[in-house]
């Protein structure tokens, strides 16, 4: 990959290659003599075609060879600055300061031109030039396709270039600079002033003058003969490649949110470039529930990039939750254990400190359980609260193990319209649905010209989908009163949590990458979906799943459902 930076006020553009390897066996397999020489190459054919003499920059070009492990921040990289080696050596025969060689006036004639040169716009950027200087001492900087125009002046003419070294021998670039001025102008005595600054302007006490003495090198006028290229550059005096770990060096917290989305970016890159990544990391969640499904729910939000979540529940950690619950630890389930919306939001912050994870304590008022007088009030409130809760949020996960505590949730959702998605456990089966949207909601426009608000689903001409108490006839009751141990318990196979949750995130997260949203229809396998006869980028998606364990597992056995 070809690399370019251009410059300013005390920079000059190099351009160069950049190659970047998939692994670290591919990094370490390159041909660098190889890619040297090709380097090489390029300076020797500008040369020729007289592109330097237009372009100085070419002369000095990099190569840098690169391998990043992203998952450990540990970066492999190896530099190289190629130089024609000439052949037989050009000789360094006077090494003078600048302030000693010129005269005062000379001295500050070329800061002065070498400061307005740098300054100007139009010549910043250009790293070899000529300095001409009359016999009034006068001093003027100039482009190297003006050696001519200076030669018939009868001038006192010096070859300049910003040198990057601060010793007391001149920097690289001398090499292929001299590589072209002894092929182009065929000169055997040259004066070079390796210009240096300090503070952003010109100083003549670090600036060298230096005479070289050119012999006439074998080929120099040969274009198909390319002399011979050095420049990688050594690591603690062996040509070996250098390697930095920045992981150390860096926030943990930082370094979690980076390492976190790492399996999205590459899902985006590999196989999905519709995912909206931005759209997953700004959307709000809140979870009715923080049990087993609640738990499993807020791993995989965080997973798929969700950062906002909020969990509801009135119940505190029981000693039976930390083996089925993923976020709970024994500790949470001392002195009469901590509440689980708490503990729950503490834990998603314990595992990846960027998430914004807050726990709300409340009990949700259910059809069939009578409440006192004295109860009445609160139980007003707590529907208040909720209400607040639901409208604050762009999506709703209904996660609690009784059917009547799912009632009021569903409505205020349907009101609100918020994408709602219900998980739901038996033995050795599960449920996994959307509810669609509500009864007066806006339809979605497939346009943003259009007005959302002034719409209603029958102008989509679609079909509203059902919610998890559409098809009841069940009258609400409560079903945790006088039961016995293993009724009032949610008894489920273990794994099942798991792959109802998964599901339910993926439900969720293809509704929000859906054409129409939660105004999708409800798709089954191998149907076409309202918006196009083209499959989404996450699949169908449907409006149930149903699933059954292992134990009766068959090619139907997790399908979708209309």
């Amino acid at each position: 990959m070809p690399a370019f930076s251009r410059g300013n006020r005390n920079r000059c553009p190099v351009p160069g290659t950049l190659y970047n390897t998939n692994t670290l066996e591919a990094f370490h397999a390159l041909d660098k003599k190889s890619l040297l020489k090709e380097e090489a190459n390029k300076i020797w054919e500008d040369i020729h075609t007289e592109r330097a003499v237009e372009d100085s920059a070419v002369l000095s070009r990099f190569l840098l060879i690169s391998f990043a492990d992203l998952k450990n921040w540990s970066f492999h990289y190896w530099f190289a600055f190629p130089a024609l080696v000439l052949d037989p050596p050009a000789t360094l025969v006077e090494s003078k300061r600048a302030s000693e060689w010129f005269t005062p006036e000379e001295v500050k004639s070329v800061s002065v031109a070498c400061n307005g040169w740098r300054n100007s716009s139009l010549t910043a950027d250009v790293p070899f030039f000529l300095i001409s200087i009359a016999s009034n001492s006068h001093a003027t900087i100039r482009h190297l396709k003006d050696w001519e125009a200076c030669q018939a002046d009868n001038q006192k003419v010096l070859f300049g270039f910003y040198d990057p070294c601060h010793e007391k021998d001149p920097g690289w670039p001398l090499r292929n600079f001299l590589a072209l001025i002894s092929s182009r102008w065929n000169l055997k005595s040259v004066h070079f002033l390796c210009y240096r600054e300090s503070r952003g302007f010109a100083d003549m006490e670090s600036s060298l003058v230096i005479e070289a003495l050119i012999a006439a090198p074998q080929g120099l006028n040969d274009r198909q003969l390319v002399p011979n290229a050095v420049g990688w550059e050594k690591n603690k005096n062996k040509y070996v490649s250098r390697c930095i770990n920045l992981a150390k060096s860096m926030d943990p917290t930082r370094l979690a949110e980076s390492a976190a989305d790492l399996n999205l970016k590459l899902m985006r890159w590999r196989a999905l470039p519709s995912l909206n990544l931005d759209k997953l990391s700004s959307v709000k969640c809140l979870l009715i529930g923080a049990g087993t499904l609640g738990c499993q729910v807020a791993r995989m939000l965080m997973a798929w990039g969700v950062r906002k979540i909020t969990l509801l529940d009135n119940g505190r950690v029981a000693m039976s939750n930390p083996l089925r619950q993923s976020l709970y630890t024994l500790d949470d389930c001392l002195n009469g254990g901590d509440f689980k919306a708490f503990a729950a939001a503490k834990s998603l912050k314990r595992i990846f400190p960027a998430v914004e994870a807050k726990g709300e304590v409340m009990a949700i008022p259910m059809p069939g359980h009578p409440v006192t007088n004295q109860e009445e009030k609160s139980v007003v409130d707590d529907c208040s609260r909720l209400y607040d809760l639901v409208d604050s949020h762009d999506a709703v996960f209904l996660l609690t193990d009784t059917r009547e505590s799912r009632w009021l949730p569903t409505l205020l959702c349907a009101s609100a319209n918020k994408i709602t998605i219900t998980a739901a456990l038996g033995f050795d089966s599960f449920l996994v649905m959307r509810h669609g949207p509500g009864p007066f909601s806006s339809a979605h426009a497939k346009t943003s010209s259009v007005d959302m608000d002034n719409l209603t689903l029958s102008d989509k001409g679609g079909k509203r989908l059902g919610c998890y108490f559409c098809n009841d006839v069940v009258a609400p009751t409560d079903s945790t009163a006088n039961r016995t141990l293993d009724q009032q318990c949610t008894v489920t196979r273990p794994g099942l949590a798991p792959i109802a949750s998964s599901l339910a995130v993926e439900l969720f997260v293809s509704i929000l990458h859906h054409p129409d949203g939660m105004f999708a229809e409800g798709d089954i396998t191998n149907s076409t979906s309202s918006s196009g006869s083209s499959e989404p980028p996450l699949g169908i998606l449907p409006h149930q799943i149903q699933g059954f364990s292992l134990s009766v597992f068959a090619n139907d056995a997790c399908r979708p459902l209309l």
